[in-house]
C-alpha cells in the first residue's frame, strides 16, 4: 500500500494518540492504517507498510480484533487472513467507550459501591471523606445512566444533539447551581 505524506502523518499521529490513551504505539498505529486503507489488507502488507515486526503485527491484530476495531475476512481466491478496520467514526469511538467504560468505570463503580456500603457502619472514617465518596459515587451512577441513555441513541439523533452544544443551555435556561 502506497503511503502519500498526509497518510503518514495520519498515521504516526493516531500512534501517538493511542499512546497517551494507554494503547501501544504499533496497535494505534495499524488500526490508523487499515482505518485508511481502501481494502482489507494481509499482515505481511502491513508488515510491509509500516516496518513492523511480524510478531508485532501478529499481538497487534489480534488486540484489535478484541476490542472489535478490526475484524478478520476473507478475500476470493487468497488463502491469507485479511483484516479490516471499522469505518464508521461513530461506531468505532462508540466500542471505545463501551471498552473503557468495562475496563475502567465499571470497576471503580463496584470499589465505591463497596466503599459506601462500609460507610455505613464506619466510625472512624471522617464525615468529609464519607461525603466525598458518596458523592464521586452519584456522580458515576448519574454519568453513567447518562451514557447508556446516550448509547441506544440513534446515530443520527447524537450528531444533531452535538451539533446544538451550547443551544441546548440556553434552551433549558442557564443555572448557576
Amino acid at each position: 500500500m502506497e503511503i502519500t505524506p498526509v497518510m503518514e502523518k495520519f498515521i504516526l499521529f493516531w500512534g501517538e494518540m493511542g499512546n497517551r490513551w494507554g494503547v501501544n504505539r504499533s496497535v494505534a498505529q495499524i488500526h490508523a492504517l487499515l482505518y485508511l486503507a481502501n481494502k482489507p489488507l494481509t499482515a505481511d502488507e502491513i508488515q510491509e507498510t509500516l516496518q513492523i515486526a511480524r510478531s508485532n503485527i501478529s499481538n497487534s491484530l489480534k488486540e484489535l480484533q478484541s476490542w472489535k476495531l478490526v475484524s478478520l475476512c476473507h478475500v476470493m481466491g487468497d488463502r491469507r487472513d485479511h483484516f479490516e478496520a471499522e469505518s464508521d467514526p461513530w461506531y468505532m469511538v462508540m466500542v471505545i467507550i463501551e471498552g473503557r467504560k468495562e475496563r475502567e468505570i465499571d470497576p471503580a463503580l463496584v470499589m465505591l459501591h463497596e466503599c459506601t456500603s462500609l460507610l455505613n457502619e464506619d466510625e472512624a472514617t471522617p464525615t468529609h471523606v464519607k461525603q466525598k465518596i458518596q458523592s464521586m459515587t452519584v456522580f458515576l451512577e448519574d454519568a453513567m445512566t447518562w451514557y447508556e441513555q446516550m448509547r441506544t441513541m440513534p446515530h443520527s439523533t447524537l450528531k444533531r444533539l452535538i451539533k446544538l452544544g451550547s443551544k441546548i443551555v440556553k434552551l433549558l435556561g442557564s443555572s448557576s447551581a
